[in-house]
């Protein structure tokens, strides 16, 4: 029943799209400013070699309404399809794996609606790119999912053997299936749950300290999917990161205070009211600490704020895909 609603809510929103591109300029609708957030900055240990860097392997090609409630649908926005390397002493995590080497059998499995909205560009899956810097995939511990929508965990095949940690709440929604993933599910991918052992982070009631120095703390943050998590991380000379998956798609959704148009919340989110609830949380985090890097898994730049994997020079073609 969900699979089917989520079919005709896609196609709906392929008719429905030419009609709010006359409400172009009048659509925004910023959430009232909460007040900054007042509790304690937590204190983190990380080691001196922990390191982050950009994964982008390809971009969804769209526009700014698509994006954020009062952006230009006539605005073309390349969403950066993404994971992110954070390396440690105790072991490497990769959070999300953005476009993985059989995107486009894998796409082909999603319902037709969304393929005729959606046209993307494979730039170079995360596998490759570690392999060509020369990384030793022994040294990867986890690939962390921020959640299990299909431009999260396309790659996860690339990584045979590598766990995949994810919610309960999570696994849960991978074995129902539908709603934003393939149609076809995967075999063979080992999924470990982890819980929220923790206390209090950042004003959210749980959290999950994966390594117990605070470099590398997981939230739940429910409403886009049920298992949805926000991961802190923070570096040894103080850099602070959220990787925020798609609480927003863009870095206006923080700044302006904008959530996903309506016509887009209506298939996009599980708990439209719940990811409400955590994007002002975040907004009110920002306030209270401007330095935080908040990288949303679609924003390029914020990858474009990130250090890159050195790399041999001459791999650069990307191969378009348009439906």
């Amino acid at each position: 029943m969900k699979k089917r609603m989520y079919i005709a809510v896609v196609a709906a929103t392929a008719l429905l799209v030419p009609f709010t591109l006359v409400l172009d300029k009048f659509s925004a609708s910023p959430l009232p400013k909460p007040e900054p957030y007042v509790g304690p900055v937590p204190v983190a240990a990380p080691p001196k070699e922990m390191a982050v860097f950009a994964l982008v392997t390809g971009v969804n090609h769209r526009s700014a309404g698509y994006g954020y409630s009062g952006g230009s649908w006539f605005e073309r926005r390349e969403f950066a399809m993404a994971g992110a390397l954070v390396r440690h002493p105790k072991g490497d995590l990769l959070i999300d794996t953005g476009f993985g080497r059989h995107i486009d059998e894998q796409f082909r499995t999603m319902p037709s609606g969304f393929r005729a909205i959606t046209s993307y560009s494979l730039w170079e899956p995360a596998a490759d790119q570690l392999r060509e810097a020369g990384y030793d995939l022994k040294s990867l511990r986890a690939i962390l999912l921020t959640h299990a929508h299909w431009d999260h965990v396309s790659g996860l095949p690339d990584f045979p053997g590598v766990p995949v940690w994810v919610t309960s709440q999570e696994r849960a929604f991978i074995g129902e299936g539908g709603h934003g993933q393939f149609g076809k599910p995967f075999t063979g991918v080992r999924y470990e749950e982890y819980g929220f052992e923790g206390g209090p982070y950042l004003g959210f009631p749980q959290s999950h300290d994966v390594y117990g120095d605070g470099s590398i703390v997981v939230v739940p943050a429910p409403g886009h999917t049920p298992g949805s998590v926000i991961i802190f991380v923070t570096l040894a000379n103080e850099t602070r990161y959220a990787f925020v998956g798609d609480l927003v798609w863009q870095l206006e959704g923080i700044t302006l205070r904008e959530e996903r148009s309506w016509i887009v919340r209506q298939f996009a989110e599980t708990d439209a009211e719940g990811t409400r609830e955590n994007l002002l949380h975040m907004i009110a985090i920002k306030e209270r600490i401007p330095e935080l890097i908040i990288v949303p898994a679609h924003d390029i730049r914020a990858f474009a704020e990130m250090p890159k994997l050195s790399r041999p020079v001459g791999n650069t073609a990307a191969r378009d895909r348009a439906t």
